[in-house]
């Protein structure tokens, strides 16, 4: 562990089952329940998990914007489309590459970018 590093990241999730099966299709995740509320990332490379809760994380409601990267973006958006979410503002540029905004089924806004 590293002293004052970001360790883990928690989303909230209405739907447990959902939210597994879309992150484990779109991006290959697995997954540890720890009893009926609340599940662990396993695979996603950041420590994570979901709390069962009727809320959604969103930038528009002022929450942090979980970003991945991707080596091939357009896949990426593909899988995601794919896998049940919502893709909110599509493959764009910024200085220094390339993303696009996501939902997933239980409504939580993510990122994923690449250089090119």
């Amino acid at each position: 562990m590293a002293h004052h590093k970001i360790d883990y990241v928690e989303l909230p999730a209405s739907d447990l089952h959902a939210i597994k099966a879309f992150y484990q299709a779109a991006f290959g995740w697995r997954f540890i329940d720890y009893g009926d509320e609340y599940c662990a990332l396993d695979g996603a490379g950041l420590d994570g998990g979901f709390f069962k809760a009727p809320l959604s994380s969103s930038t528009a409601n002022g929450a942090a914007l979980v970003v991945l990267y991707s080596e091939d973006l357009e896949a990426s958006q593909q899988a995601v489309e794919q896998a049940g979410g919502t893709i909110i503002k599509p493959i764009f540029s910024f200085p220094g590459g390339r993303r696009f905004q996501f939902t997933d089924p239980c409504g939580n806004e993510l990122a994923v970018w690449s250089h090119t």
